[in-house]
C-alpha cells in the first residue's frame, strides 16, 4: 500500500508539483524570516557574548548594554573582595561623535577597556592587531561602516568628540544593533577624550571574571547581596536580556514574526488546499480499492504515506533553497543565521498540516459503499 500510494502521488505530477511548491514556499519563509531575525537580535548582544567577562556589573535595572549609565569606579574594589572573584575590571561604552574630513558628523559607541588585559576588546580583525588600541591614539573600527566614517584606510586620523584618533587596526563584523559604528580604545581614552561626559571617577559597567569551578551565577548573586545599587548578571543571562529588550520594547519582533507567520499560512493553505482536493477527486478510486478488499486501515496507511511523502520532499526542496538564499544574502550588516530547531520545527509543522489535510476526507471515504462503485 505504501508503494501504490507513492506512485498514485507521482503519477499526478501537476498536483504534486503545486504540493511541493506550497511546502517549501512556507519551509523557506519560515526559516529566512526567523533566521533573520536571530542575525538582527543577536548582534545586540555582540559586547556581552565575545567580551570574555563571566559576569556583567552595572548600574540598577540595566538592560541594554549600548545604553548604560555610569556607575562610580570605586565600587570595583569592593567586588574584588568577594570571594570567588578572579578578576574585575572597569569598561566603558558610550556615545560620541566622529567628525569626518568632509565637515559630516557620525554619532559612534565608543568601548573603551582596560590596556593591561584588553577585556572586552574586538576580537575579530579584518586588518590589524586588536592590540594596536595601546599605541597612542589608537581606535579600531569596522569595515562595515567605513563609508559611514569616510572611507579611512589604517594609519588615517579622524576626530572624535573634538580629539584626534587614528585608526590603527579594523575589526570584520562587529556592528552595533544600534546601527551606530563601534569604535574601540582603551579605557582611559574613552573615558576622557572619546566619549561624551563620562564622569572622571565613573565607568559603564565592571567585567568580572570568576575563579575556576566558581559559578557565575552565583557569584553574581553575591555580588548583588554585597553591593544592592548595583545589578549583576552572568554572561548568557546578560545576553538574553538585551536581545529582550529589542524584541519587546520595540516592532521588531512583532513586525518580523507576523511576516514569518502570514507567509506560512499561506503557504500551508495551500498545501491543505491541495492535499485536501487530489483526496476528494480520487473518491471513486478509492471505493474501487474497498470493494478490491483494501480495508479502512490501508486505505489510512495510502492518505498517511502521500502526506509525509509531499511533506518530507517538499521540506528538502526548501531547506535546501534557504540555505542557498541564506549564504547569497547573508551579510555582517543583516545577517541570516539559520538554526536547527527553527529547521526541525518548520518540517514538523508542515507534515503535521499535511496529515491533517489528508486525513479530512479520510471520513468521507470510510462511509463509501464498494457496492456502488460496483454499479457505476
Amino acid at each position: 500500500m505504501w508503494v501504490l500510494a507513492i506512485k498514485a502521488m507521482l503519477a499526478d505530477r501537476g498536483k504534486l508539483l503545486t504540493s511541493l511548491l506550497g511546502v517549501a514556499f512556507s519551509v523557506v519563509l519560515v526559516n529566512l524570516q526567523g533566521g533573520l531575525l536571530l542575525g538582527m537580535i543577536q548582534k545586540a548582544s555582540l559586547l556581552v557574548d565575545y567580551g570574555q567577562a563571566d559576569i556583567w556589573v552595572g548600574h540598577q535595572h540595566m538592560t541594554n548594554v549600548d545604553m548604560g549609565t555610569f556607575i562610580p569606579e570605586r565600587w570595583i574594589h569592593r567586588i574584588r573582595g568577594i570571594e570567588g572573584v578572579d578578576k574585575a575590571e572597569p569598561y566603558v561604552v558610550m556615545f560620541g561623535q566622529a567628525t569626518m574630513p568632509d565637515g559630516r558628523f557620525e554619532n559612534v559607541v565608543v568601548v573603551g577597556s582596560e590596556p593591561g588585559s584588553l577585556m572586552g576588546n574586538a576580537w575579530m580583525m579584518d586588518k590589524g592587531d586588536p592590540r594596536a588600541v595601546r599605541r597612542p591614539d589608537g581606535v579600531l573600527v569596522d569595515v562595515c561602516d567605513l563609508d559611514r566614517l569616510g572611507n579611512p584606510r589604517v594609519g588615517d586620523i579622524r576626530e572624535i568628540n573634538g580629539q584626534r584618533a587614528r585608526i590603527v587596526g579594523m575589526t570584520r563584523g562587529i556592528v552595533s544593533f544600534t546601527t551606530n559604528p563601534y569604535v574601540f580604545t582603551t579605557l582611559d581614552r574613552a573615558r576622557h577624550r572619546y566619549a561624551s561626559g563620562v564622569p572622571s571617577d565613573g565607568c559603564s559597567y565592571f567585567l568580572v571574571k570568576a575563579k575556576p569551578g566558581v559559578d557565575p551565577k552565583v557569584l553574581s548573586r553575591r555580588i548583588r547581596e554585597r553591593i544592592p545599587n548595583l545589578d549583576a548578571y552572568d554572561r548568557r543571562t546578560y545576553s538574553w536580556m538585551c536581545m529582550e529588550f529589542w524584541l519587546t520594547r520595540t516592532g521588531i519582533g512583532i513586525s518580523f514574526g507576523l511576516a514569518a507567520v502570514l507567509g506560512l499560512l499561506v503557504g500551508l493553505a495551500v498545501v491543505a488546499q491541495t492535499l485536501y482536493a487530489s483526496v476528494n477527486e480520487r473518491i471513486k478510486e478509492f471505493g474501487t480499492l474497498k470493494a478490491l478488499g483494501a480495508d479502512d486501515p490501508r486505505i489510512a496507511r495510502f492518505l498517511l504515506a502521500q502526506a509525509v511523502a509531499t511533506a518530507l520532499l517538499g521540506a528538502v526542496v526548501g531547506l535546501c533553497t534557504a540555505m542557498f538564499i541564506a549564504r547569497v544574502m547573508s551579510t555582517p550588516r543583516a545577517p541570516v543565521v539559520l538554526t536547527y530547531p527553527v529547521a526541525v520545527g518548520s518540517v514538523a509543522l508542515v507534515v503535521l498540516v499535511c496529515l491533517i489535510a489528508a486525513w479530512m476526507p479520510y471520513w468521507r471515504i470510510r462511509r463509501i459503499d464498494p457496492a456502488s462503485v460496483l454499479r457505476n
